[in-house]
């Protein structure tokens, strides 16, 4: 583990589910997407019923008067600290570890997030989407890396998480492969969070030593964890990650699950994935997030202050392209497609 985590807060077990520290101090469950208290139904149809509740409760909120929608949030504010950071945050995106707790979803909150107001937001449709969307990255990323592992046995496997956070996904993908191909994980794995904040990656940290805890899904399994302080404008220090890694023989993929294709610009998009590829000899595989362009998202976005990019598979594909990747199959959950990028 890299020196910049504090490796002390290692988790506990609470009525089975792992749990692990915040950097402020609080413990807070570590998500397992094969564990039905975390899994979210991935059929078109409930992800479509999702949705539509969605829409209604957005059109219902769009006919009331702005004013008594902002007496509304203020008072929510006072009684749901979920609340309180999404309609407080200046940074233009909500940071790790709210966003990491609205995907716990509503029955596994626990203190400071767990009074009423905390539930009634974490059960929306729209949180329930983004729940999806994580799940849906770290599957994708899961099932597209069996073949490489398969044909680079005991190479060492590198999973880089831009934008990360707590970098659940990552983890996420651990887990599903060793459920489903354990034989595949008998290597030296590690996982490289690039990120400017440390709270997420702190958390993300401790919580891979949960999942690798006696009992655990990840035990026995040498994984590291190591934390890059990032700026995606600035892709040179990607590719020099991305260049010793490939140059001892590592495999690579990456994944970006609600941060790069959704927040930054175009030429991060381009540069990083580009930084990724690396001439071929980079990344395998990329999986992330790009959030959804229609009507009722751009109206949405526009009323909040997250500077969210709704450029939708038509606008995202061309900046694909331009980095070196293809997109090899999507998934949908509505409000963002999640794709899986090979290089072309």
């Amino acid at each position: 583990m890299s020196g910049d985590v504090a490796p002390s807060a290692v988790a506990r077990a609470s009525r089975g589910v792992a749990m692990a520290a915040t950097r402020d101090g609080h413990e807070l469950p570590v998500i397992d997407v094969t564990d039905p208290r975390f899994a979210v139904p991935d059929d078109p149809a409930a992800a479509r019923a999702r949705y539509d509740a969605f829409v209604a409760s957005e059109r219902r909120r769009h006919w009331m008067p702005k004013f008594i929608m902002r007496a509304m949030l203020r008072r929510a504010a006072q009684k749901s600290r979920l609340v309180q950071a999404i309609f407080s945050s200046d940074a233009g995106y909500l940071d790790g570890i709210t966003t990491y707790v609205m995907k716990l979803g509503p029955d596994q909150l626990v203190p400071p997030y767990d009074l009423p107001m905390d539930r009634r937001v974490a059960s929306s449709p729209h949180v329930t989407l983004i729940r999806l969307r994580m799940q849906q990255v770290a599957r994708l990323l899961a099932d597209g890396l069996v073949e490489p592992l398969a044909g680079a046995a005991g190479a060492p496997l590198h999973l880089i998480n831009i934008g990360g956070g707590p970098a659940l996904d990552s983890i996420n993908v651990l887990i599903l492969l060793c459920r489903d191909r354990p034989d595949l994980l008998r290597r030296s794995i590690a996982v490289h969070v690039l990120d400017s904040s440390q709270d997420g990656p702190f958390f993300g940290a401790n919580a891979l030593e949960a999942m690798k805890a006696e009992g655990r899904p990840l035990h026995g399994l040498d994984i590291t964890w190591h934390r890059h302080d990032y700026d995606w404008n600035a892709p040179a220090a990607l590719a020099d990650l991305v260049r010793a890694l490939a140059g001892a023989g590592g495999v690579i993929a990456a994944s970006s699950e609600g941060a790069l294709f959704e927040y930054g610009s175009d030429a991060a998009i381009v540069g990083n994935l580009a930084a990724l590829r690396l001439d071929g000899r980079g990344a395998r595989l990329v999986a992330g997030s790009v959030t959804r362009d229609d009507e009722m998202r751009r109206r949405m976005i526009a009323e909040t202050r997250f500077k969210l990019v709704p450029r939708g598979l038509a606008g995202f594909t061309p900046l694909a392209t331009r980095g070196g990747f293809a997109i090899a199959k999507v998934d949908e959950a509505w409000l963002s497609h999640q794709v899986l990028l090979r290089p072309c």
